[in-house]
């Protein structure tokens, strides 16, 4: 082998093992490279990029609807990552011959797709980040009993103002289906669709999941918001299966949706 083909290869093994400059668009991305142990390459993250506690420490460039175009341009990144709600920024950093990668993190499946491409970009391995979703997705608790779950988003005294719910094709949803139940809501408009008192009165779900967070609504009366919920007429406030979670990776998208998927099996049939 001649000293240019060794210096070629060795040039080209440095240039894989070299830290890169990533900057993540949502905490979602944040958590997965993390997870892929490359939370060392992360340079800035996205607003509410709180897991692990490491990503606290690290410059935030705005929020996922509106980040910062200067400060990403300024931190010169290698790599930015993205979810699809955030391909416009994408598409403007492209121009400045940013490299960019746009994530899909809706579904189970999708969540796994992109844990896998990441990881390939990044030239690591998937594999015992992936395996922790197969096993939580072969261990999911099935119900005995079969029943209609609506997932709620948001505990609230007034139910006057909207009812954010979990719709179709969305992880949620793939998680119901996962515990042995089916969703309450069955249209396929939208998957975050938004109710009123009545239409929840129509709809008559066996069991309502309230995703609720003390730390970021620590002000609500959630004996009076509860209340609220018992005085609908519903099967699930008649069987009294009208309940509150509160974990802070439950409405994120990432490779902890592997703990949603246990923590809500374990809600849902209970």
């Amino acid at each position: 082998m001649s000293i240019k083909t060794i210096f070629l290869l060795l040039l080209f093994t440095l240039t894989l093992t070299a830290n890169e400059r990533v900057i993540s668009l949502s905490p979602s991305i944040t958590e997965i490279v993390y997870a892929l142990q490359k939370g060392d390459d992360l340079v800035a993250t996205s607003a509410f990029s709180l897991y692990p506690k490491e990503a606290q420490n690290l410059p935030v460039i705005g929020g996922n609807s509106a980040p910062n175009l200067e400060k990403i341009i300024a931190l010169s990144p290698t790599l930015v990552i993205g979810q699809d709600f955030s391909h416009a920024t994408l598409e403007k950093l492209k121009r400045f011959k940013i490299e960019t990668l746009m994530l899909k993190l809706q579904t189970i499946n999708d969540i796994k797709s992109s844990i896998i491409e990441l990881a390939e970009r990044l030239h690591v391995s998937s594999k015992e980040v992936i395996k922790s979703i197969e096993y939580a997705i072969k261990n999911a608790t099935k119900s005995k009993k079969p029943h209609r779950v609506m997932i709620v988003y948001g505990l609230h005294e007034d139910l006057r103002s909207g009812i954010y719910i979990a719709g179709k094709n969305i992880f949620f949803d793939d998680i119901i289906t996962l515990c042995g139940n089916t969703n309450a809501y069955d249209a396929n408009q939208t998957n975050q669709p938004v109710l009123s008192y009545e239409n929840v009165i129509a709809l008559n779900p066996d069991r309502i999941i309230i995703l609720h967070s003390d730390a970021s609504n620590s002000s609500v009366d959630k004996e009076k918001a509860l209340s609220a919920w018992h005085s609908l007429p519903t099967n699930a406030s008649k069987n009294r299966l009208i309940t509150v979670v509160d974990e802070s990776y439950i409405h994120i998208p990432s490779h902890r949706v592997a703990l949603t998927i246990e923590r809500l099996c374990r809600e849902m049939n209970r």
